[in-house]
């Protein structure tokens, strides 16, 4: 691999560049030193979410979640497994629908959960409701080829 690939602290919110084939070092922020790529699900925000989205080079997961869904609370373990899974390759994120109503609306969730994958600012995929590890993965694999 050759070149750089940019996106966001999650700790910071800085734009950092790291050259891709040190992707698998556990590269740190440059402005705060925290990992980059932690290998556990990001909390957006309205203020975060853009930031995040449009200033990354790696795709990214989403999952669209409220804490009074069982659904949600049986997928979060799973969210979590493949933030560590796709540390290197894919951004893992999730919006909480109860305080980010906002960003629910922007993306039109009718149902939650609802998983996204976003590639180069844009929905590449989307599917509602709980799946398995295997599934997700082999999902968001399928989404972003």
């Amino acid at each position: 691999m050759t070149g750089c690939l940019q996106f966001v602290c999650p700790h910071c919110n800085a734009v950092n560049l790291v050259p891709s084939e040190r992707m698998e070092e556990s590269p740190s922020c440059e402005k705060c030193t925290h990992p980059l790529l932690p290998g556990e699900p990001l909390e957006l925000t309205e203020e975060t979410f853009d930031q995040h989205i449009n200033n990354s080079d790696l795709p990214t997961l989403i999952d669209f979640w409220a804490p009074w869904c069982g659904p949600c609370r049986l997928m979060s373990p799973v969210v979590h497994l493949a933030a560590k899974e796709l540390r290197t390759s894919v951004r893992v994120a999730k919006v909480n629908t109860e305080t980010e109503n906002g960003l629910a609306v922007r993306f039109g969730i009718r149902s939650i959960p609802t998983l996204m994958v976003i590639q180069s600012g844009e929905v590449v995929a989307k599917r509602a409701g709980a799946t398995d590890l295997a599934s997700l993965l082999k999902w968001v694999q399928s989404a972003i080829k």
